[in-house]
């Protein structure tokens, strides 16, 4: 994924995510939330909590990973410092009073942050050799294409 690419996509993802989500809880997820009812109002602060600490959970993660591309750490130290990170588990379900009341920008910030927290924890795991890599997907024509080079060229 490093050399790919995809890390970088990943890393603008991610810190453009933390900006944006910053931004509308110090704007206008202020506004938006005031006039909530009791149950959701305890809930957005709640959401918010979690939202904030995943998010600071993937820069972290994100920024040491940064760092290790770039030459300033090395990849060992960049694994102590993520021991001393732990990422908290995402809830199983969403829901419950006031979920529906949320503010619709505010779900939608949880869902990608979910998403995008979901994904950098199943990096993390493949990296640490906790999973394996997905199996290419044969219907992608670029994995097609790679595959029948490396036969062409006796390499499997």
């Amino acid at each position: 994924m490093m050399s790919s690419g995809g890390f970088d996509l990943l890393y603008r993802e991610g810190m453009s995510l933390i900006e944006e989500v910053a931004a509308y809880l110090d704007g206008d997820g202020r506004a938006e939330s005031a006039g909530l009812d009791r149950d959701a109002s305890f809930l957005y602060a709640t959401e918010s909590m979690r939202l904030t600490t995943r998010l600071m959970q993937l820069a972290s993660w994100l920024l040491l990973h940064r760092a290790v591309s770039e030459g300033e750490i090395s990849f060992e130290q960049a694994r102590a410092e993520k021991a001393k990170v732990k990422f908290s588990a995402l809830p199983s379900e969403r829901g419950g009073p006031g979920w529906d009341d949320l503010p619709e920008r505010m779900r939608g910030y949880i869902q990608k942050g979910d998403r995008l927290f979901a994904r950098v924890v199943k990096f993390d795991r493949i990296e640490r050799g906790e999973e394996e890599l997905p199996p290419a997907n044969p219907e992608n024509g670029v994995s097609a294409q790679l595959d029948r080079l490396k036969q062409a060229f006796g390499r499997s």
